[in-house]
């Protein structure tokens, strides 16, 4: 059973940890303006979600909500994203070139700083592009902080630019990125339709795709991660049916790359949740102080590239837990066969942590979930050691 969410290493805990002193050492503000941070978090928090509609485009040039963003959202966007990227697979070498497009603080460079140990040595060039000067200045400034006495080879290239996502509109010439990232960004394009413009949404996601196609090299790998809500979820999968037609398959967390089961669901759709219990507690009360605790972490996310590996019939894990009749217990699961209703002991059930892939059991005539119509399947027996 493989799972995105494995428990951080020790280091990239240690690093994690020193964040919210970081933060506070390079970006002091004055006592006075620290009593008012909570409420301009929570202002901005309101602003990101809820109130979209009345937010500026450069919100991130005022040094109020600038201070928000770098004291609580980005040590929490790190936190996620330190927590996912050591599970994918990149595909980045030395020289290798990654777009990152509405970048903000440099949040993708910093986190793959501190998740990918491996690549700290690594030759890597990113092109890190924002509407906000401010927020790509302070990124900048802040990698330097995480970064401090290692000699990074990476190079950094900052480009103050507006991207229209709705046009499918990026003046950038250069093609050839290994990597195309985007963190937070594509749902500028989504986040004021109706979510009954569901055609609205497929356009919107076509157009993205080939904004970010035309960017990528041919072997190159492209990721977006997006709000865990319904909304975002409906968006990545028509991303991923545009991905496949221009011939870049989902590498994760899609385990096939038979049509998306989720496209179209109203009730369901592909995110995936963890717990904070490991977060800086510094963090966790500074979120209490705003109003905002966050005892779980929720996304959606595709990873998507040029090869996909031949299909392992596994499943992978979409759903929490949740009581079925007969005293057992389900979780749902995606494979190549559509959705799948995995049942079992409410012991084992629990203990799947979200997002793993686990090998669903079939019988000879599965039926399907009156409820949901997923397939219904048993979890792989546990092996037994043999006697001897």
């Amino acid at each position: 059973m493989r799972s995105f969410f494995n428990t951080l290493p020790p280091q990239s805990r240690q690093i994690l940890n020193s964040i919210p002193a970081l933060i506070e050492k390079t970006f002091p503000i004055p006592e006075r303006f620290r009593r008012t941070l909570p409420s301009h978090i929570a202002e901005l928090s309101r602003l990101l979600t809820g109130e979209r509609g009345s937010r500026s485009l450069s919100y991130l040039n005022r040094p109020n909500f600038l201070s928000a963003y770098l004291y609580y959202f980005l040590p929490w966007n790190l936190y996620r994203l330190c927590r996912l990227l050591p599970a994918l697979d990149l595909n980045l070498c030395a020289g290798s070139e990654i777009l990152d497009l509405g970048s903000g603080p440099l949040t993708f460079v910093s986190a793959l700083w501190i998740a990918r140990p491996e690549l700290r040595a690594v030759p890597l060039e990113f092109h890190c592009i924002d509407r906000s000067a401010a927020a790509l200045e302070a990124g900048k400034k802040f990698f330097a902080a995480v970064s401090a006495g290692t000699d990074s080879p990476w190079k950094i290239k900052l480009a103050r630019e507006e991207i229209n996502v709705r046009r499918a509109d990026v003046t950038r010439k250069k093609k050839n990125a290994a990597l195309v990232c985007a963190v937070n960004m594509f749902n500028e394009a989504y986040e004021d339709l109706p979510h009954s413009n569901t055609e609205g949404l497929r356009r919107a996601a076509e157009n993205i795709a080939r904004i970010v196609h035309a960017q990528a090299s041919a072997d190159g790998r492209i990721l977006t991660v997006e709000p865990g809500v319904p909304q975002s979820g409906k968006f990545i999968a028509f991303l991923r049916n545009a991905f496949l037609e221009l011939g870049r398959p989902p590498l994760s967390p899609c385990s096939h790359t038979a049509a998306c089961p989720l496209s179209g669901k109203k009730k369901r759709w592909c995110h995936f949740a963890f717990e904070t219990t490991e977060a800086p507690k510094e963090l966790h009360r500074l979120s209490s102080s705003a109003g905002i605790p966050k005892e779980r972490l929720v996304f959606s996310f595709l990873l998507a590239g040029n090869t996909k590996p031949p299909d392992s019939g596994e499943a992978r894990i979409i759903s929490d837990a949740f009581p079925l009749p007969n005293n057992r217990f389900g979780r749902y699961g995606c494979c190549s066969r559509g959705l799948v209703l995995l049942t079992g002991e409410k012991s084992r059930i629990e203990k799947i942590v979200s997002g793993s892939l686990v090998a669903p059991v079939f019988s000879a005539n599965a039926g399907r979930d009156a409820k949901s119509g997923a397939l219904l399947a048993e979890l792989s027996p546990i092996k037994k050691e043999s006697k001897k």
